[in-house]
């Protein structure tokens, strides 16, 4: 008689889940529960996206007693539900690229079906949801990067309106919205057709002074009530944008005035300002609680190499994560890094990018930052500027140690001399 060890079957993690598939105007949920007998029931419902059809839902899954659900990340459509049921029930958002490769499902109900059987085993890893307070920051510093980005198109709108009416001040000032630049900027979009020379050295600041005569010959062209009237539209558009990045700077100071300790040690490391300070905590939080290792913290943003391995043979090593904002974040820190002269990043930047080019060589340095900032936030570290003689010391001591054991080889014995 030939006995058959059982082979374990998955798991059920959660015997009471939820899974849901979520729509801007409508919620296809299923809920998991067991009966007396223990027996799987299922039951599933539609509900609308208005504030009361969210509240029912919620009592819906309260009265049930589902302690978790799973949902995807569906652009924004899943905050609101996640407002309503944070602090009632842990909600798992779950990256539909994880779970999609499955074929034949195609349905709503089939949806929530399949996010709710994933979730009773255990199969759904969940993305990372910062606190209330730190998701208030992200908010705010995406609206401050998208105002900043707006404020550089319009001034090259700006640039190209010169060119086309022949004005050239760039040509002669360092920065066009410098104050010089504005100052000519505001004399064009005033009603005055003939400029004096005296007007222009009322505008100009500085060394600029001497240049009158350059400056006023800059601003001879074509400049007509057709240019002045988009001028004066776009500069108040900028003008506008200007005082909202204020405000949002403001804002962030006042929220963020707990971190100012945290801040400062961020602020030591290279590349990284108070702005981008701000904008590495609203992205990844105060604590990383959820990231166990540096590693972890590393694969989650996308800074180090996939593992593609079969057969033994090692393919392509591109991270499945392509784009990732934080990943962005850092990439731009990162290239500010290696621009400061002394600093390790630099040194290390240029003997990689020799080596894997540019583009690995700059998210190379953006893995190192990342750690870095790891660090100090979880661990309470503060930065050390290793400098640029760091990487030729231990190429130094390398080859030392090499040409020390290839003397004893040989019998002899390699002593230091004074140079």
């Amino acid at each position: 008689m030939v006995l058959r060890k059982e082979i374990p079957t998955i798991e059920v993690i959660h015997p009471v889940c939820c899974g849901m598939d979520v729509h801007k105007m409508s919620i296809s949920a299923c809920l998991i529960t067991v009966d007396g007998d223990g027996k799987e029931q299922m039951e599933i419902r539609e509900f609308g996206t208005f504030f009361s059809d969210l509240v029912e839902l919620r009592n819906w899954l309260v009265g049930n007693r589902c302690p978790i659900l799973a949902m995807e990340s569906t652009g924004v459509y899943w905050r609101p539900i996640y407002n309503i049921l944070e602090g009632s029930i842990e909600v798992v958002l779950a990256n539909a690229r994880h779970i999609k490769n499955v074929p034949g499902r195609k349905t709503d109900i089939s949806d929530c079906k399949w996010l709710a059987g994933l979730l009773r085993h255990g199969l759904i890893k969940a993305s990372f949801i910062p606190e209330k307070i730190v998701r208030q920051w992200r908010d705010l510093t995406t609206l401050r990067k998208s105002h900043v980005q707006t404020v550089g198109d319009y001034k090259r709108r700006v640039h190209k309106l010169f060119e086309t009416a022949n004005v050239k001040i760039d040509s002669v000032v360092s920065d066009l919205f410098g104050t010089t630049g504005r100052n000519l900027i505001n004399l064009l979009s005033s009603e005055k057709t003939h400029l004096t020379a005296d007007d222009i050295k009322a505008c100009a600041k500085g060394s600029l002074r001497s240049k009158v005569k350059e400056l006023q010959a800059s601003l001879e062209g074509f400049f007509e009530d057709h240019h002045r009237f988009q001028l004066k539209g776009m500069m108040g558009i900028i003008e506008k944008l200007e005082l909202e990045i204020q405000s949002l700077d403001e804002r962030l100071t006042q929220l963020m005035g707990t971190q100012e300790e945290l801040l400062d040690r961020l602020d030591e490391i290279p590349g990284i300002n108070r702005v981008a300070a701000q904008a590495v905590l609203s992205r990844i939080g105060i604590t990383l609680e959820e990231f166990s290792t540096e590693a972890n913290f590393c694969s989650w943003s996308g800074l180090c190499p996939g593992n593609n391995e079969s057969a033994g043979k090692r393919k392509s090593g591109r991270h499945f994560v392509h784009s990732h904002p934080f990943k962005t974040l850092i990439i731009e820190i990162a290239w500010a890094a290696v621009k400061k002269k002394g600093s390790y990043y630099k040194e290390k930047y240029y003997r990689l990018k020799a080596r894997l080019g540019p583009g690995k060589a700059i998210t190379a340095i953006g893995h190192r930052i990342a750690k870095a900032i790891y660090h100090i936030i979880k661990d309470g570290q503060s930065f050390k500027e290793l400098g640029e003689d760091y990487l030729n010391n231990n190429d130094k001591t390398r080859k030392l140690n090499n040409l020390r054991k290839h003397a004893r080889r040989l019998g002899f014995d390699l002593v230091a001399i004074e140079a």
